[in-house]
């Protein structure tokens, strides 16, 4: 039996292609998902750890990659701490840093580097080395930083910015005055390989106090090399007794946890984003496999019954099947996942575009890649060739060897009722979300799932009017081509169900995020409309703070009449982070919140709350909360009003100089400015774009450009999901391509038969092609009728931030012309094949 099934494999080269190339594309997907995940992992924990000392000596409340996020904190270390510590006997060496945040590298031309992705990195360089011994920066070209005036960058930045060693660099402060200059002297990057896309601005010590600590002889933290024999524990109790009040001493391996927990929260959301879609894939591959083993088996009916008389058991035919599947299975999940070693690439390839970097060496195919992709290619197959195999093992010996024998259409009965009773209790966990017994998107979800699965194991049911309307259309438009081709497409339900339930199932998944990024877009224009109380909004396209020169400029326009200021920051209170923000006396002015109770107006130790942040902390006017800032500065603060959040409040608001006083340093997050009555909105528009110019992260917007800006990368997300869905879509071709490829083998007497009664080839071609069509667009107008109803019921559960319905009604018609598109061209290779048929070979034909 082993040699009889590796012949009839063999014997089929194009069906073995055909089913096997759904199964190449599913675990390519998958694998390639895998070693790019394992790839950017690599990269970052190399980087983690090749540039972590021993210890490290920081502001006190602040975490790895957290900095920054509360403001950039004024306090600092005197050159005498790192003498200090240096004579440690626990301290082979300390080293001092200035490290700043906000700087940004303009290119030659004066355009922004970075800043879509990955953040910019300014420090002064030191030779500290890292926790293994070596040095944490590598110098790949030049030297390092000498003078206040040097600079070393990246590779990468230095590319982008179109810079060699020895040309002036552009910066671009966010304090003080916005541009600076240095000379590029160096090319490094991190010991570790690579920066993962960050820009690295890397200057001598006294380049970078003139830049962060305003020329003061001070440092940020500092570095500790522990003597030998020392462990981080001994190394940082001893330094903890030095450090003064609002630093503190932590080991290299709490920062390096520290690092890899923060990383891994972002990397965790791109690694389920991908292995979503990849499963989604190879979901849509097992459909196409249960279809094309649906239809071998039912085509070698007569051959399996002859194995049956020969001798061969049920179980014998059956492992045949299932043999068959195994060996195209193995063969198929090697190519696949070869070919998601190349998809790995590509995927860097497209990360690094929006500025994550990925070493390439990071990107190997590991033995537990292997071990994956072999599993799910082959218990996916195998699942899906059982009842396929089964079947094979009950056919009857002497009834199926007779000639000419049409099976016995099954009735869809019983699969009518099942999919009934399954699209309700669908329907029962939608409902149970709708009405908050739970957590209303999950059980939304849940009930999609089981709508989807029952849809595409039932369509041959609930799709058989839609293919009697579609025998109409075609009737009507092409006369008896067209009527062919609609018997054809409902002669057997199961097979045109199941062909376009692989389509239904990615046109569903694109139609419902269809829905719910129009509903975004269609919220965002409704609170544009209703929050944007100012005239210009300047704020970064990096949504990082800028140097305050900006608004002080922009306060002389003429025809400015108001510039509030507002700053962003970060705290803690009872341990939990919070935004809040730093506002100015013109905030009133310009944005008149709706007052719960109390009021907006603030000074001093004085804030105003959001509703929701009061009712969670049981908050109302006159109590105090205790604020806990960088370097461990704590602040009480007395509320003194409570208001209806909205998108420019923080959770807490307190005024722009208690913010300053408390130890953040002076910036600003939000500019909103009112013109004055009468001023010329367009000249006074363009007057604050060339202010803006001269700081490339910053940007001015009116209304409907705001709007616009947020819309605009929504929708780059959202065509970053279509070209990930664009997988499962081309699987269903393949699937549609492989029925019909195989219905044309099956139908091969009665295509000679037509052509010998007179149908001409171009004829032929065309009931194919409709056929084609009609199975898509079944695929197709299923997909995206309960893509819209998913999509609907998300919407509605998420309306406290989705607050209108948007229907992409234009993008639905689009995907319904795809769909006949696909029809078309999955229907070039069968369509010819079958008009290239001899008609007295294929009458002949058994």
């Amino acid at each position: 039996m082993l040699r009889l099934t590796l012949r009839t494999l063999l014997a089929r080269k194009v069906r073995l292609f055909l089913s096997g190339l759904a199964i190449v594309l599913g675990v390519a997907f998958l694998a390639g998902v895998l070693v790019f995940s394992n790839g950017i992992r690599t990269t970052f924990d190399g980087i983690i750890n090749g540039s972590t000392p021993d210890g490290l000596v920081r502001v006190a409340g602040a975490d790895s990659f957290s900095a920054g996020e509360g403001g950039v904190s004024t306090a600092t270390l005197d050159p005498a701490v790192v003498t200090d510590l240096a004579d440690l006997p626990e301290v082979d060496r300390a080293d001092g840093n200035v490290e700043g945040f906000g700087m940004s590298l303009l290119a030659a031309d004066g355009t922004l580097v970075g800043g879509t992705g990955a953040p910019t990195l300014a420090f002064n360089y030191t030779e500290a080395p890292n926790m293994a011994g070596d040095p944490t920066l590598e110098l790949l070209e030049g030297a390092w930083p000498g003078t206040p005036d040097e600079i070393a960058l990246d590779e990468g930045a230095a590319e982008a910015g179109g810079y060699a060693v020895g040309d002036e660099v552009k910066l671009l402060s966010p304090q003080g005055a916005l541009d600076r200059t240095a000379t590029l002297v160096g090319i490094a990057e991190f010991n570790g390989g690579g920066t993962a896309g960050a820009t690295l601005l890397i200057f001598d010590t006294a380049g970078a106090q003139q830049l962060f600590t305003g020329g003061a002889d001070v440092f940020t933290s500092i570095a500790l090399t522990a003597a030998p024999g020392v462990s981080q524990a001994e190394l940082t109790a001893a330094a903890q007794g030095v450090v003064p009040d609002g630093f503190t001493a932590v080991e290299g391996d709490t920062v390096v946890a520290e690092s890899e927990d923060a990383i891994g929260e972002f990397l965790g959301v791109i690694e389920t984003f991908l292995l979503v879609f990849a499963i989604i894939a190879v979901l849509v591959a097992g459909f196409i496999i249960v279809n094309t083993f649906t239809i071998l088996v039912a085509q070698r009916s007569r051959e399996l019954a002859l194995l049956r008389a020969l001798g061969a058991s049920r179980r014998q035919v059956s492992r045949s099947v299932l043999l068959e599947a195994a060996a195209q299975a193995l063969l198929a999940s090697t190519l696949g996942i070869l070919l998601g070693w190349g998809l790995a690439h590509g995927l860097a390839a497209i990360f690094g575009a929006v500025g994550l970097d990925i070493q390439g060496s990071a990107l190997t195919l590991s033995p537990r890649i292997f071990a994956i992709g072999y599993a799910v290619g082959i218990v996916v197959t195998l699942l899906a060739a059982w009842l396929p195999a089964r079947r094979a093992g009950r056919v009857a010996p002497v009834a199926a060897m007779q000639a000419d024998v049409a099976p016995a259409a099954r009735s869809l009965r019983r699969r009518a009722v099942i999919g009934t009773v399954l699209l309700l209790v669908g329907a029962g966990f939608a409902a149970a979300g709708i009405a908050d017994l739970g957590n209303g998107a999950v059980l939304i979800g849940v009930g999609a799932v089981v709508w989807i699965l029952t849809l595409a194991a039932t369509s041959s049911v609930f799709g058989q009017p839609l293919l009697r309307v579609g025998r109409s259309v075609f009737a009507t438009l092409f006369g008896t081509t067209g009527r062919l081709a609609g018997e054809n497409a409902l002669r057997d339900p199961r097979r045109t169900g199941a062909t376009a339930s692989a389509l239904m199932i990615g046109l569903a998944l694109v139609s419902t995020i269809g829905v719910l990024a129009a509903s975004l877009n269609q919220s965002v224009s409704d609170v544009v409309d209703e929050e944007f109380a100012s005239d210009f909004l300047v704020q970064s396209s990096t949504f990082t703070p800028f140097s305050t020169t900006i608004g002080d400029q922009m306060t002389e326009v003429d025809g400015v009449a108001e510039v509030s200021r507002q700053q962003w920051a970060g705290a803690r209170v009872d341990g939990d982070r919070i935004s809040i923000s730093g506002v100015d006396d013109s905030f009133r002015d310009v944005y008149a919140l709706p007052l719960v109770e109390g009021r907006q107006q603030v000074s001093g130790a004085e804030a105003f709350v959001t509703a929701d942040f009061a009712d969670e902390r049981s908050l109302a006017v006159g109590d105090t909360v205790a604020l806990q800032l960088a370097g461990a500065r704590s602040l009480d603060v007395e509320v003194v009003g409570v208001v209806e959040g909205r998108e420019v409040t923080a959770a807490l608001n307190l005024p722009l100089t208690t913010l300053a006083d408390a130890g953040i340093a002076r910036q600003d997050s939000v500019l909103s400015i009112l013109l004055e009555s009468g001023a010329d909105v367009e000249e006074v528009g363009a007057e604050l774009d060339d202010i803006a110019a001269a700081a490339p992260v910053v940007g001015v917007f009116d209304k409907q450009e705001f709007a616009d800006e947020i819309r605009g990368q929504i929708n780059q997300l959202l065509y970053l999901i279509y070209a990930l869905l664009a997988l499962a879509v081309v699987i269903a071709i393949i699937g549609i391509v492989n029925t019909l490829g195989l219905s044309v083998i099956e139908r091969t007497r009665e295509i000679g038969l037509l052509r010998a009664i007179g149908l001409n080839r171009r004829g032929l071609r065309r009931m194919v092609m409709l056929e084609s069509v009609a199975i898509a667009v079944l695929g197709a107008v299923l997909g995206m009728a309960l893509g819209v109803g998913v999509g609907s019921l998300l919407r509605y559960e998420l309306r406290e931030d989705l607050t209108s319905l948007g229907l992409p009604l234009g993008q639905l018609a689009v995907f319904l012309g795809l769909a006949v598109v696909v029809g078309v061209l999955a229907a070039v290779v069968p369509a010819i094949r079958a008009a290239r048929l001899n008609v007295l070979d294929a009458i002949t034909t058994e």
